[in-house]
């Protein structure tokens, strides 16, 4: 789906067609989580069990990162 970065205020933004707002089961008012993956950013609706999950995930890559390179390899 091809979206057009706009103007929004001072910022940028993209307008979410309703179609892909549905099929998300978002609102007005509602958040989005964007993380990264190869080749592009994923969006899906926010969720607070996952968001702790990623912030325990983090602390744990930033704390192991030698360990978890060994395993790695």
């Amino acid at each position: 789906m091809k979206l057009k970065v706009t103007t929004v205020g001072n910022s940028l933004g993209v307008v979410l067609p309703k179609d892909l707002l549905a099929s998300l089961r978002l609102n007005k008012g509602d958040y989005l989580y964007a993380a990264e993956i190869p080749g592009g950013v994923k969006l899906t609706p926010y969720d607070d069990e996952f968001e702790a999950q990623m912030a325990v995930a983090e602390r744990i890559m930033r704390e192991d990162r030698d360990v978890l390179r060994k395993l790695a390899q």
